[in-house]
């Protein structure tokens, strides 16, 4: 079986992207765990599902993502960005973007393009907490952590940190499976370069580390930001580049790229 697919990446968070009419619906978890296989399949943080607008429908289109171990993600940042990038070039949107995410309906505005190499601003929506969770311990094997817990159209869970001088993706597992996040969470550690300026990695649920994280970027500098420890607007310095974030009332405005880099066939045996 053919399934045609397009990758982008956003940031080097990188992403396979099919029309959802070209995908065959009753092996939906099994081709996200094939096609997302870096040394058996294309290689991707995760597949994206992707459906054309309906008639009379507010959005440009609507967008189902699957994380390599196949379990279903309300929502990506660096992802959505990449869709919006894949809607435009296909005629489907201009200069405005909204799509229907797993987390809601989501706006982006194009800033720029050159080629297939976009920029968008995305309104990634107000970040929900409770008070007692911006700052709590969380009981770990190796003693336990003080972290923030939000949700930022999915779960996250940021750890302040010294430095980055320790085995953070065992840490990040570990919290990743914690029995404090039945339906697992996302992990972000970070520390303050300046007070505009912190510096993060990521371990994704479902996924595992990655090289950026556009809704790990927003749960690290909400927290930062609602601890005191820098303010807005905020620099998130990630392994594969730099990702700009402003609290702009309600919301977190985050601007960051999307890259189509090929287009092609998976060969699925399902």
């Amino acid at each position: 079986m053919k399934v045609p697919f397009t990758k982008a990446h956003g940031a080097k968070n990188d992403f396979l992207l099919t029309w959802s009419d070209e995908a065959p619906p009753a092996h939906f978890e099994a081709l996200a765990r094939a096609i997302c296989d870096r040394h058996t399949g294309i290689g991707a943080d995760g597949w994206l599902l992707v459906s054309r607008p309906r008639p009379g429908s507010a959005s440009h289109g609507s967008i189902r993502l699957y994380n390599p171990d196949a379990s279903e993600a309300e929502i990506s940042g660096n992802g959505t960005r990449c869709a919006a990038a894949f809607l435009i070039d296909a005629g489907l949107a201009e200069d405005e973007v909204r799509i229907e995410t797993g987390a809601g309906l989501k706006s982006l505005r194009l800033l720029a393009r050159e080629g297939l190499l976009f920029t968008f601003e995305m309104n990634m929506g107000s970040p929900s907490y409770r008070r007692e969770e911006l700052a709590c311990e969380l009981p770990l094997r190796g003693g336990a952590r003080e972290v923030t817990i939000l949700n930022v159209g999915n779960p996250q869970c940021a750890v302040q940190v010294q430095n980055l001088d320790f085995d953070w993706r065992a840490v990040g597992a570990e919290i990743e499976r914690h029995p404090r996040f039945p339906s697992r969470t996302n992990v972000s550690f970070y520390r303050a370069r300046d007070e505009r300026t912190i510096e993060a990695r990521f371990f994704e649920r479902g996924a595992g580390e990655t090289m950026s994280s556009g809704t790990g970027s927003t749960g690290a500098a909400a927290a930062a930001i609602l601890r005191g420890v820098v303010k807005s607007p905020v620099r998130v310095l990630t392994p594969a580049g730099p990702l700009d974030l402003r609290w702009e009332g309600a919301d977190v405005i985050l601007v960051g790229p999307a890259e189509i880099v090929a287009r092609g066939e998976f060969y699925f045996p399902g």
